[in-house]
């Protein structure tokens, strides 16, 4: 056999240099991107300048630090809530574990949500449930720098690039205005932070400081998460001592019914009986409401979403993601009696 060309040899000879190509194309898509010198990047940079004065050595320098991370471009294109049903997607969350983790934050934490349950007028079990369906009571937080996620979707993910690019200019805001390092905090792949996962429009318009110590630190501080999440509910309409969702029955023709348009409620109980969706339990015909559809374990179901419903979903826009919140919260609270 000629050992110039020995098969084995040439084999491993080849995957070596597989292998150091595939290195390479991981660490070129995570590591260095110099984001201060992206196409789009200059007029970002000027208007962080021209609205709200931060120097552009500053911005440049922390747009230039920020890391490229494709794990989050492909995270960004399978969100759970696209790709499940609900009785694929119910199992997650609604789960001895997770009820007995809430049963236990809440006892850990029960002054905390006393005190917010009477402030801003929201159950105990629906923070407590926010927080469990988002983080898993803290557990999972995120493992990404909120600076690379934000960036690398500001700039790199063009079906959202302006949202992001907004949040990003907020996170850069909110950790000048709290004198806090933008590589510091760490959060999901979209940029959300903290026990309650909130974005960085979101902390700025709803984080509160629910300890007095001057901070509202909703990374490692559950009082101040919990103040955070109830405030969050009552400025996105949530109403003290209302239900939530109620079940139904479909009389009419299905076709005839939009499900699922997340809007704010504007048909009463009574039309939505007109229109051939019935509650099954009893209450005001002048409530509003939206129409909910899921499938089921046992095939598809029907609801009727009130105000405190929709506002779930201003925390998250996915009818299942509220109705998960609202089923944990129930058994929790029946779980800790």
């Amino acid at each position: 056999m000629n050992r110039l060309f020995s098969p084995v040899t040439h084999f491993k000879s080849i995957s070596k240099k597989l292998a150091v190509v595939g290195c390479a194309m991981f660490i070129s898509a995570n590591v260095m991107a110099d984001y201060s010198a992206h196409p789009e990047a200059k007029s970002f940079i000027n208007d962080m300048v021209t609205k709200h004065d931060f120097s552009e050595k500053e911005v440049k320098r922390i747009l230039a630090g920020a890391q490229k991370r494709q794990g989050i471009l492909d995270a960004m294109s399978r969100p759970a809530e696209k790709t499940r049903t609900w009785k694929e997607y119910r199992p997650i969350f609604i789960q001895p574990l997770r009820v007995n983790g809430g049963v236990t934050f809440w006892k850990e934490n029960q002054e905390a949500l006393d005190r917010a349950e009477r402030m801003f007028g929201v159950p105990a079990e629906m923070i407590v449930a926010i927080i469990g369906v988002e983080t898993n009571y803290g557990r999972n937080t995120g493992s990404y720098h909120v600076l690379d996620a934000l960036t690398t979707l500001a700039f790199d993910y063009p079906p959202r690039a302006p949202f992001f690019r907004s949040e990003l200019e907020n996170y850069l805001i909110l950790t000048r205005e709290h004198n806090q390092d933008p590589f510091k905090f760490k959060g999901s792949y979209a940029g959300a932070m903290g026990y309650g996962q909130f974005m960085p429009s979101s902390y700025r318009n709803y984080a509160v400081d629910f300890t007095g110590d001057g901070f509202a630190d909703i990374w490692n501080d559950t009082t101040d998460a919990i103040g955070s999440v109830a405030n969050y509910f009552v400025k996105h309409g949530w109403q003290a001592g209302q239900e939530v969702i109620l079940p139904a029955r479909l009389t009419g023709a299905r076709d005839a019914i939009k499900f699922n348009d997340l809007q704010v409620p504007s048909k009463t109980l009574a039309d939505w009986k007109g229109a051939g969706l019935v509650a099954q339990t009893t209450h005001a015909d002048t409530a509003k409401a939206v129409a909910i559809e899921f499938d089921g374990e046992n095939g598809l179901e029907y609801w009727l979403g009130l105000q405190n419903f929709y506002t779930f979903t201003r925390y998250n826009r996915s009818p299942m993601y509220a109705m998960a919140v609202y089923q944990l919260s129930q058994d929790i609270k029946a779980a800790k009696k």
